[in-house]
């Protein structure tokens, strides 16, 4: 019970240091100009930070963004092979600047999850409701009564008791597994529920406010009809996404998502059969964690341990990332093809170099 007090502490201070920094931050126009700022101006060592960047592109990056309260302290592009077939099907082409537009695979999640909390807020729904209050019978394998106990809830947080082929394996809240394809369904709720489509919605809450003009719903037409859709952007659209999150659901002086408690709860364990998981977002500092995979293995510690224990990540397939650090001011972001290896994760070697470069208490 004392570590669960504890949790519920770190996490409520957490967002309220987000809350808090907001009015601090600075927030890019939507001319493409972006102030920047020296990384010894505020405390961190910008060789060491360079070391940190070189490492990223080693491990296949086509771009690192990080921002301190905002402004930019460093970023970076690669271009990387025509030979990488996989890269090369989630490359969507370049912005005006020469910056990739990239789909980020299951980092989308993220994008989702705040979709879903501005659909509450304005009460198109509630993520405690049935899913077949806005898909009808039938839209799994599962019988009627099994469906009417799987709630959006659920699908947001990855504990619906369905196996990835829409059968009934076990009951809600009972068995968390990272299902893919039953999560997609979230978005067919949020078209049902406000009669709008998934780039008319996107667009109108999240893209026109934040200035996310090259941020896309795309076609997959390698995918299988399940996961047929990705959601593509750049890694400074991202990061202005992040910073919105960064600021409590604010941008300037517009408010993109008020409802606070869906802001905390999605940063916040969604279940403890995987507390390293909330609303479509990844947490670290949580006692263990529950791999991504079909194998769905347990791993004691955080997440990223050489991480801060705030931190919180949107992530995807080839290591495309968002992560947030609300105790040191950062929004980071990182597309391209797999950084990892077989010995290594990206998350670790990153953060370990990264935290190199990090001011000293």
């Amino acid at each position: 019970m004392q570590t669960a007090i504890r949790l519920i502490l770190s996490l409520t201070l957490a967002l309220s240091s987000l809350v808090v920094v907001a009015a601090e931050l600075y927030f890019p126009d939507d001319s493409g100009d972006w102030e920047t700022v020296l990384p010894e101006s505020v405390g961190w060592n910008s060789e060491l930070i360079d070391a940190a960047l070189d490492l990223a592109g080693e491990r296949n990056s086509s771009g690192v963004l990080i921002l301190h309260r905002g402004r930019i302290m460093a970023e970076q592009y690669w271009d990387l092979p025509e030979s990488n077939s996989r890269y090369q099907r989630y490359l969507q082409g370049f912005d005006a600047d020469g910056r990739a537009i990239e789909d980020v695979a299951s980092a989308q999640k993220s994008v989702v999850a705040v979709l879903t909390g501005i659909a509450q807020q304005m009460d198109y729904l509630k993520i405690d409701d049935p899913v077949s209050n806005y898909l009808g019978q039938g839209w799994s394998k599962a019988t009627e009564q099994q469906e009417l106990a799987i709630t959006v809830r659920h699908l947001i947080s990855m504990n619906s008791g369905l196996a990835t082929d829409f059968t009934f394996e076990a009951e809600p809240d009972s068995k968390w597994f990272y299902n893919t394809p039953v999560y997609h369904l979230t978005m067919r709720v949020l078209m049902a529920a406000t009669g709008m489509e998934r780039s008319e919605l996107t667009q109108q809450w999240l893209g026109e406010p934040l200035g996310m003009e090259n941020s896309s719903w795309t076609p997959r037409p390698w995918a299988n009809a399940a996961i047929a859709v990705g959601f593509s952007t750049t890694a400074r659209e991202l990061a202005r996404f992040g910073l919105m999150i960064q600021a409590g659901g604010r941008w300037k002086d517009q408010t993109v998502i008020n409802d606070t408690q869906f802001l905390e709860d999605m940063l916040s364990p969604s279940q403890q059969l995987n507390p390293a998981y909330g609303f479509l977002w990844w947490l670290n500092g949580q006692e263990f964690s529950v791999a991504a995979g079909p194998a769905a293995a347990r791993r004691e510690g955080q997440l990223i341990p050489s991480a801060p224990p705030d931190l919180v990540a949107m992530q995807g397939a080839a290591d495309r990332k968002l992560y947030l650090v609300p105790g040191l001011n950062l929004v980071v972001t990182r597309l391209g093809a797999n950084g990892s290896q077989r010995s290594s994760n990206f998350n670790e070697v990153f953060w370990e170099a990264l935290m190199k470069a990090a001011p000293v208490p």
